[in-house]
């Protein structure tokens, strides 16, 4: 038997994935993936080593334990800027992917319509096309990622159910404006359809800006779905703790995804993650800090060596133009590897269109070390 199902067809291993193996094999830096291979604060080891000891490796509600749901609450509130009900508004999953793809089979059906901006985060449109969703594309315009709200308009419809909104962006750093989410969140309210934020990288934004959940947009609130968790944040990419914030009667629903799909996110690593979110406010600030100082040393690199870099607002990674010499972006990032052995993201990866056709992405979540010894192979380039 070789049958492989039809909700499979078409898709491929993403280059993102593909980029990371190709980097394994020449014993390169990764600029490519989103791994974010930094120390593991204490507090997280604490927390989870205590629970493994103290046997706490059974099964979690399919929700999340009690104490975590209680602290994201607590730090919604506090951070986010609105209120939820850790009892009733909050499902913990299996990483923030896992908390979209839980959400998306909770709340649409096979033919509805799903806008993504462009450029997009690929696991979002893959799991859309595997639940059999039919997508639309809205270009965010360079340099700056602005809007067409014309162009936004046109794109709903009366099958339009959902749009993605990923605040700080993937791939791009675009920090979405209150002025944004509103007219998004009008749009949703007028057609009918969902606003799904993934924020994983809410912590992350610099030159003083500030991330803004739309649901804590008096007028959006009810027409959000709001998607994150904490590889990003204390960076554990492969603890896969994330979590979803809804209306009580969504929550239910995507909770009971979750059960089907997952179980539950793994128990002495959600106790972890309960344990780091004890830490003080300093933590963050340093955070933001110190991926603003690697933005800006990636931007000079790249600059150095003839590409033109988009300096994002937030999120730890960067698209830039590739110079002249290259064909298009995935014979840049191949010579990359080949040459001077980084990886990048070649930006089809992120466009349904050919605007992404020359530029390629960089991921800056390294230790300086890293960056430094990248900056000077890109400068040999």
């Amino acid at each position: 038997m070789t049958q492989i199902s039809n909700r499979l067809s078409g898709l491929v291993q993403s280059d993102i994935r593909r980029m990371s193996r190709e980097c394994e094999r020449v014993g390169g830096i990764n600029l490519g993936q989103g791994i974010c291979d930094l120390p593991t604060i204490p507090e997280l080891i604490e927390g989870a080593t205590e629970a493994i000891a103290g046997s706490k490796a059974t099964y979690s509600k399919f929700e999340g334990i009690d104490l975590l749901r209680e602290r994201i609450a607590r730090k919604i509130e506090h951070f986010n800027g609105f209120r939820v009900d850790p009892a009733k508004e909050l499902v913990v999953t299996v990483g923030s992917t896992g908390g979209f793809a839980a959400a998306a089979m909770a709340t649409l059906n096979p033919g509805d319509e799903v806008i993504l901006f462009e450029p997009y985060y690929g696991y979002h449109l893959n799991t859309l096309k595997v639940l059999g969703i039919e997508t639309k594309f809205v270009p965010l315009r360079m340099p700056g990622w602005s809007i067409d709200f014309d162009e936004l308009r046109r794109a709903f419809s009366k099958r339009t159910r959902a749009i993605v909104v990923c605040t700080p962006s993937n791939p791009c750093g675009k920090v979405f404006t209150r002025d944004e989410l509103e007219r998004i969140g009008a749009l949703c309210r007028e057609f009918g359809a969902w606003a799904f934020t993934d924020e994983i990288y809410e912590y992350i934004v610099y030159d003083g800006k500030r991330h803004l959940s739309m649901a804590s947009i008096e007028s959006c609130r009810d027409v959000t779905i709001t998607i994150s968790g904490f590889s990003k944040t204390f960076s554990i990419t492969g603890w896969r703790i994330g979590y979803v914030a809804a209306d009580a009667k969504i929550a239910e629903a995507i909770g009971l995804v979750n059960d089907l799909f997952y179980v539950c996110a793994p128990t002495p690593l959600q106790w972890g993650v309960a344990r780091a979110l004890e830490i003080g406010e300093e933590y963050y600030r340093n955070l933001a800090a110190d991926y603003e100082k690697k933005r800006d040393m990636l931007a000079a690199a790249l600059r150095h060596a003839g590409f033109k870099p988009f300096v994002p607002q937030g999120a730890y990674y960067m698209l830039a133009e590739i110079p002249a010499g290259y064909r298009d972006a995935r014979e840049a990032a191949m010579s990359l590897i080949e040459e001077s052995r980084i990886a990048s993201v070649p930006g089809p990866s992120f466009y349904a269109s050919d605007r992404g056709d020359r530029l390629l992405r960089f991921c800056f979540a390294k230790d300086f070390a890293a960056l430094e010894e990248a900056g000077t192979r890109l400068a040999r380039a």
